[in-house]
């Protein structure tokens, strides 16, 4: 049987060779999204949406990262020719204007995606998490735009931070707000590994297309409920601690991890109602462990205790775990069964998985400028954010351990860092598309998407295959 890369051994593993079968593998990663829309459109549209997405591995800014005038310039003609940039921009509008598809096509394939990862992952008998959170879109200059509403501003937040000694601010009564859109996640993972996109939508409370926002998470959260049922965890973090919340979840028949409000109300042990940070108050913690800071990945000590309790809106069985580090205390309720230490510990590792979503949201703002689209048309916005959300989980793909050893060619090649924490990352995702980035545009590979594959991919996948 050949070895997946048998192409890259010893003296054959250079450059040109390297990026060619990187877009061999991008092709292959993208054929189900590929065919489909070869059913809906012209030939040369799914090509122009192929070359779509390599423009964007290429083109690296964050302030105008997918400003179509830009990436038009690394788009080619019909006939593989080097055409200019308003040629290639032309041609990424008419793919986005198509009124022959539209954004679910793309939230339909990252899903059969994740389905596929849900079911390896089963097969191993590994623990599956699915992650629930929403961000925004900050967008303070847009005015004309569809889809463009008030948002609150974490940017702002942040950047008037009290920093001691340095910076002080007076703490404001109100938040900051700016325009831009609402923008819903969920990610699918393992208790280790890589994660995968299963849902990203974005949306707005303005306008034609305004949507009421907890409706449209609480339409994702059933439609996973009724596609996965009781094979998945859900985590939510603190925002979606309420009462109505937990109603809606027993409504579904799922399980489910929620970090909770400590001034709210639940019922002990005894049926006494209390506020959630007095359950619990003053009792010895049952267990202690070194664990690993999943921010800063220092060792640190934390100690864990558990109890039944109950709540006026959910008429199962809830536990709650409470959990102490670094002098700071969390509490997760569950309707997970837990009365060991075993089972409490697997809760709260389970809850700290939810920080891969933050990464996430963090990578589309900063590395694939999510915050730069300049679109009218709200459908059009959509498609192109769509676009992006492909590109992600095309390079979450590359982290897989199947590509260990073309992941340390290309870090090496073209994006090589001497820092040992660097070294040491397990998961480099900003210096893998750095690389890539280098790569295509050094040594651009010659691109054959057109759908139904191309007959050379085809046979290269089939050569992996047995």
């Amino acid at each position: 049987m050949h070895n997946k890369y048998d192409i890259l051994q010893g003296n054959e593993q250079d450059p040109q060779r390297v990026a060619q079968f990187l877009s061999q593998e991008l092709e292959i990663f993208l054929s189900p999204f590929l065919h489909a829309l070869n059913q809906l459109l012209d030939k040369r549209l799914v090509d122009t949406c192929f070359l779509l997405i390599v423009a964007m591995v290429r083109f690296r800014n964050m302030k105008q990262g997918l400003i179509l005038s830009e990436l038009g310039s690394y788009i080619r003609g019909y006939n593989k020719e080097v055409i200019t940039a308003p040629a290639g921009t032309k041609r990424i509008r008419n793919f986005l204007g198509s009124l022959k598809w539209n954004a679910p096509c793309i939230d339909t394939y990252l899903l059969n995606e994740a389905e596929k990862s849900m079911r390896n992952l089963l097969a191993q008998g590994k623990r599956v998490i699915c992650i629930h959170d929403s961000s925004v879109i900050e967008k303070p200059e847009s005015n004309t735009a569809d889809g463009i509403c008030p948002v609150i501003s974490s940017k702002s937040k942040r950047l008037t931070k009290i920093k001691r000694g340095k910076i002080f601010n007076e703490p404001r009564s109100r938040p900051v707000m700016v325009t831009g859109m609402h923008w819903h996640a969920v990610l699918l993972a393992g208790m280790q590994g890589i994660p995968q996109v299963a849902m990203m939508k974005w949306s707005t409370t303005k306008g034609d297309y305004a949507e009421n926002q907890r409706q449209e998470v609480k339409e994702m959260f059933r439609h996973l409920a009724y596609k996965w049922n009781t094979l998945v965890v859900h985590v939510f973090d603190r925002g979606f601690a309420s009462g109505a919340w937990l109603a809606f979840a027993q409504e579904l028949h799922v399980k489910f991890v929620i970090r909770w409000i400590k001034s709210h109300f639940f019922f002990d042990q005894d049926g006494k109602k209390k506020k959630l940070w007095q359950i619990g108050q003053n009792k010895k913690y049952f267990a202690h462990k070194l664990i690993k800071d999943v921010k800063t990945g220092e060792k640190i000590a934390c100690d864990i205790w558990w109890a039944p309790v109950s709540h006026a809106h959910y008429a199962g069985q809830l536990f709650v775990v409470k959990i102490r580090a670094k002098s700071h205390i969390m509490r997760l309720i569950t309707n997970e069964r837990v009365i060991t230490a075993e089972q409490a510990w697997e809760i709260f590792f389970t809850y700290t998985r939810r920080w891969q979503i933050e990464t996430s949201f963090r990578y589309g703002k900063s590395e694939l400028a999510m915050e730069s689209p300049c679109l009218r048309i709200w459908e059009n916005t959509l498609k192109l954010l769509g676009i992006v959300t492909l590109v992600y989980s095309f390079l979450l793909h590359l982290l897989q351990d199947t590509y260990s050893q073309i992941k340390e060619y290309l870090l090496r090649l073209k994006c090589h860092r001497t820092g040992k924490r660097c070294q040491n990352t397990l998961a480099p995702l900003y210096r893998l598309r750095w690389a890539l980035s280098r790569l295509w545009d050094e040594h651009q590979p010659v691109l054959r998407s057109s759908s139904p594959p191309y007959l050379q991919t085809l046979r290269f996948a089939a050569a992996l295959r047995y």
